[in-house]
Parts: C-alpha cells; structure tokens; sequence
C-alpha cells in the first residue's frame, strides 16, 4: 500500500499539536470542570455589530472584496488607529485586513522570512509564534524573560542582537499572553533606541491593546513606525473571536508585498465578518470599556485569593491573564500539576509550559470567565492544598 504520508513536507511532519488545544479537549470531557483555560471573551459581540451583519446578508449579495478588505472598513481602520494610538496609516495602501491575527502573523513571516533567517521571540509567548517561525523555515531565537518580569529587558535585548546581528525580525505582544505584562511608552523607548541599530522588522502583535488597565497603551508603531508591522483585530476588543477579523499595518513600500501573500492565503476575508468588523470600529470604538471593567475587577479578586493561597504572580496589567508561578509547597512540574487539578479538583488551568522557554512552573488562568467561577477557582485551588 502507498503511504503518501511520509511524502509530505519534512516541515509539516515536524510539525505538533497544539498543546492549548489538546488539553482544553481534555477539559472539556470532564463533567462538571470549571475550565479557567478559554482565551476569548466570555461577553456577547455588542447587538449593534450584530445588527449590522444581519443587514448586510439581508441586502444581499454577499461577494468577495477587493483582498485587502473593503475600502470602508479599511478606512474605519486607519480613524481607529489614529484616535487611540496616534498611528498614521493610508487604508488603501497600509493596512490589510486577515483571518484574524493568527493570519496575520503567518502571513508576515511568509513575506519576510528566507530559509534560516533568525527570529527574535521574548518568552513565555502566545504558542502560535515559534511553530510559525519554524512553518516558515526560520530560526527562533528565544530570549527568556522570566527573570525580568516578563518584560524584555533592553540590555538583554542589545546583547542578543549583538550575537545575532543578522535576526530578520523580532515578535513582541503586549499586553501579553500569557503573563498579562505590558510596556509603558517609557518602558519601550529603550527598546526602540536598540531596535532601531539594526535593519530588523519588529512584528508587534497588540491585539489586546483595548485591553490595557493601569497603563496607556502606547503602539510600537507610534514610536518605530518605519520598522513595526503591527498587528491587531476586533477579536478581544469587540468580543467577536468567531467573526475572524484582523489586521496588518506597515509602510506601504512592505505591505505591498504582504498583500501579494496574502492574497494566496485568502482571497478575501468574510465579507459579512467585514461589515460586523467596519460597525465595531467606526461606531463601537468604546465598545471594550465596560468589558475591561468588569475583566479588572475579576483580576483583582482572583489576584488577592491567588496570593492568599501562596502564589507568586506578577500583576497583570492588561488582557485577561494571570501567570502565577506554583508555591514550593507543590510539586513543580506543571503539567502534572494541571492534569492533577482536572482529575481531583476538576479545575481546568493551563501549564505554563505550554508557552515556551520561561513558562516552566507556573500556571495560565484565563479571567475571562464570571466572578463565580473565579470564586470556585479560588476553593478548588484551596481544596487541592489543604489536601
């Protein structure tokens, strides 16, 4: 018998599952889990977004756009920048519109990246962005930032450029998944002062800038606009994870050619997601407010009783995580840890592990989830030490 298996792409046979969603399969066999794993808004997308897709599939038809997305919601784009972060882009010729920001970033590296070419990505990060990398036959360099509290350190940084003078690009995402960290524009513009030594693109995947609590988000893009590609979507903001809208943002002179590769990634995005997504942004541009309020106060009580049990956590300050790292009372083996929790607490929490280099020893709790599952994620943990 033919096994065409072993003909495919040596790349794609390296390739693994995703360790996120395994587990988070697992959670959701247990009968009665409280699962603290989901990365999504528990909130409805606001019924005025709503609205406005469901009048569009009423007017039919309902056709591809131009690749880079329709001209209104490209322009809707390019006025929500402006306002918020004081970026500049021109919608007909900056800014292309994605199957959300995952798109994005495959999308980014396949335009940038030749066989070999070395790609800077601080840790614990999202777990999408090394497999990409490697997907796209690049080189990963990983820089450990557990022991600056999880934020880049620029010293770090020179060195590591130093010794990779040649890196392609560097990723960075704040606020963070999975830490919650963020940078305050003082905080970046050390960074900014080394990146801008060397001719490398800095990919900044923002997409929970909307999400930012005790800081002003500030866009690389504001400060590097010549170098950053920026990434960012309505899928956190607007609470419209399923509608798959995402965006990329760059001089015109690159995003041209990501446009080209775009284009053979999709032909065009959803038309009624775009429709949905140009309504969020041009009139829901606060949409994320009442939501980031209510994510704040559930930070602070799960914060307050995480620290209670004995877990080191460094604030987040944005998004809707905590990174706590497990007391030295337990047993510090993550994963255990995590599949202990399921199977004795039925209480769902990610290995922090799972998000490379750094995450060893911690756990991700998502606090995207009601105040009275953050409750019982407090008594279950409890239940689990006193034990």
């Amino acid at each position: 018998m033919v096994n065409l298996e072993q003909r495919l792409s040596d790349t794609a046979l390296r390739l693994k599952p995703q360790d996120i969603f395994l587990f988070n399969a697992r959670a959701l066999k247990t009968p009665g889990v409280i699962n603290m794993t989901v990365g999504e808004p528990n909130f409805n997308t606001p019924k005025h977004i709503q609205a406005a897709a469901q009048s569009a599939i009423a007017q039919q038809p309902i056709r591809y756009t131009v690749p880079q997305g329709k001209p209104e919601l490209t322009q809707a784009i390019a006025d929500f920048l402006a306002a918020k972060y004081q970026v500049h882009y021109q919608p007909d010729s900056e800014i292309i519109t994605t199957i959300g920001v995952t798109e994005g970033v495959f999308t980014t590296l396949k335009a940038i990246i030749n066989p070999g070419d070395e790609v800077l990505l601080p840790s614990p990060c999202f777990t999408i962005y090394e497999p990409d990398i490697l997907l796209n036959q690049g080189v990963p360099v990983i820089i450990d930032t557990s022991k600056t509290n999880f934020r880049l350190d620029p010293k770090v940084l020179a060195a590591t450029l130093k010794a990779h003078p040649q890196a392609k690009a560097i990723i960075l995402n704040y606020p963070n998944n999975p830490t919650g960290v963020t940078y305050t524009k003082e905080q970046l513009l050390p960074l900014v002062e080394v990146l801008r030594q060397y001719e490398i693109f800095v990919i900044s995947d923002e997409i929970y800038s909307e999400l930012s609590y005790d800081v002003a988000h500030t866009s690389m893009a504001q400060l590097l606009p010549e170098q950053t590609i920026l990434l960012n979507g309505v899928s956190k903001s607007h609470a419209m994870t399923g509608w798959r809208v995402g965006y990329i943002c760059g001089p015109q002179a690159i995003m041209q050619h990501i446009l080209h590769v775009h284009e053979l990634v999709t032909t065009s995005i959803p038309a009624t997601s775009q429709y949905a997504a140009q309504e969020a942004l041009a009139n829901g541009a606060n949409d994320a407010l009442p939501m980031k309020s209510e994510y704040q106060k559930r930070r602070d009580v799960l914060l307050a009783g995480l620290r209670k049990l004995g877990f080191a956590v460094t604030k987040p300050q944005g998004a809707f995580y905590i990174f706590a790292k497990i007391p030295d009372t337990l047993n510090q083996d993550d994963l255990q840890l995590a599949q202990d929790l399921i199977a004795q607490e039925k209480l769902a929490l990610l290995p922090g592990s799972f998000f490379g280099r750094g995450g060893a020893g911690y756990l991700r709790i998502s606090y995207a989830a009601s105040m009275e599952n953050i409750n019982l994620t407090l008594e279950r943990l409890a239940d689990y030490l006193n034990k």
